[in-house]
């Protein structure tokens, strides 16, 4: 049986309803700024360096010599980095700025032990930021893209689903959906390893190179770190508003800096340079 304290009374909670609003009102005005010079300094960077990489296809065609089906790709488009990296950081924005605009309905949910808003947020912009990340290290297949996000996605919704399942009042947790969450969540990183290690070339790889790769994981998982932390109960974490302000914090620093890293790929080396 599990016998620890509910998490502490929303009533109770020493952050007022005016403390997350001036959060969100500045992270919210934060990551529009960002964004919208990544979105300006995209246009530059495209002028001075073409850096798109092309989205692939692949397909079985019948060889009438071989008597075969064999298969084919071909392009179906392209995939502006830079501008994937202003998206990811303005959809934030937008997250931020709508929850101010909905404010009462957001601590509504709030003070159920939920923020349904930043759910459906991260659904979307993280499943564009692992898209870019992955494109960056090789992986231009759009089926495979496709999934990368959708399934990115449904690790958000498992994070919603946990906050639903397991309500302030709540004594014991249910681990369940942070867990499968977690196997979710590694199914894209799986991919962006595959095409990052795949050359075995291992000793060719600048250990910088490696420093990024790793950077982008840490940044990218510190937000399912404070979930673990806010439904274990420890400390600061047993106030859930406490976690919010935490996400709010999160998505305001990692974010930041998982767009600026993946911006700085514009500038890595292509065939056209």
């Amino acid at each position: 049986m599990d016998c620890r304290a509910p998490l502490a009374s929303l009533s109770t909670s020493p952050i007022t309803d005016a403390s997350l609003k001036k959060w969100n009102v500045g992270a919210g005005c934060l990551h529009f700024v960002q964004g919208f010079l990544m979105l300006v300094a995209s246009q530059s960077v495209a002028q001075i360096k073409d850096f798109k990489k092309d989205i692939t296809t692949s397909f079985l065609v019948f060889n009438e010599v071989t008597k075969s089906l064999e298969p084919r790709t071909r392009s179906v488009g392209s995939f502006e980095i830079g501008l994937a990296s202003a998206i990811f950081l303005l959809l934030s924005a937008a997250a931020h700025l709508c929850i101010v605009w909905k404010f009462s309905w957001y601590i509504e949910n709030i003070n159920r032990g939920v923020n349904l808003a930043r759910w459906y947020e991260y659904a979307l912009s993280s499943s564009v930021m692992i898209c870019a990340i992955a494109t960056l290290f090789g992986c231009y297949d759009l089926s495979s893209l496709i999934c990368i996000f959708l399934v990115n996605a449904s690790m958000n919704f498992f994070g919603l689903h946990m906050e639903t399942l397991n309500p302030p009042e709540r004594t014991k947790t249910d681990w369940s959906p942070f867990v499968h969450g977690c196997v979710a969540g590694l199914a894209p990183w799986i991919v962006v390893a595959q095409y990052f290690l795949g050359g075995g070339n291992f000793s060719q790889i600048p250990g910088f190179v490696y420093g990024i790769l790793f950077g982008y994981f840490f940044f990218f998982n510190t937000f399912p770190v404070n979930m673990a932390l806010q439904y274990a109960r420890i400390g600061a974490w047993r106030d859930y508003r406490h976690g919010e302000k935490v996400y709010i914090l999160l998505s305001l620093l990692s974010k930041s800096l998982l767009a600026w890293l993946v911006f700085g790929g514009c500038f890595q080396p292509n065939g056209d340079s």
